[in-house]
């Protein structure tokens, strides 16, 4: 395992539709492995492979609640209702930040790292991350929907504004 460089914008590879993955094996492994790794060393609740200059449908995502570590191959929205609106930040586009209206309530399907199918029905939080972890894969990134992009805050400036 290791720490893989975050590609940043406006990086080309930002903007490109990932493949699909059909090879479920040590390869893959691998690349989960490292973007676990990559996503943790940089602070990051979720990470999509082409945020590592991989153009494959890959997504982590850990937003610190009783699921932990996802993992998810090839995932696909299957089901979204509702609506919120929040902010978000990328790790690929340092300093900024942006309100982003979401469906609130979603499900999602994908792959694990062995190919077999699994599902996460999400609300609030983990649907936001999976929604912009998706939108990576599909050459989308959170300022183009955003309905505000603003100067992110440094954590202890919002904790001494007693935020």
């Amino acid at each position: 395992m290791s720490i893989r460089l975050i590609v940043k914008h406006p990086d080309a590879v930002l903007r490109e539709r990932a493949q699909e993955v059909t090879k479920f094996n040590a390869n893959l492994h691998k690349l989960l492995d490292d973007m676990a790794d990559t996503m943790y060393d940089a602070d990051g609740v979720g990470l999509a492979a082409p945020q590592v200059g991989i153009l494959k449908r890959v997504i982590v995502v850990d937003v610190g609640d009783e699921h932990e570590l996802i993992e998810l191959v090839n995932p696909e929205i299957v089901f979204s209702e509702g609506e919120q609106l929040g902010p978000e930040g990328c790790l690929s586009i340092p300093g900024l930040q942006g309100d982003v209206r979401r469906a609130n309530h979603i499900i999602i399907r994908g792959q694990d790292r062995n190919g077999n199918p699994i599902q996460y029905e999400s609300t609030e939080f983990l649907s936001r991350a999976f929604q912009h972890e998706v939108d990576h894969l599909n050459g989308v990134l959170f300022i183009d929907s955003a309905e505000s992009v603003y100067e992110a805050r440094k954590r202890e400036e919002q904790e001494q504004d007693g935020e």
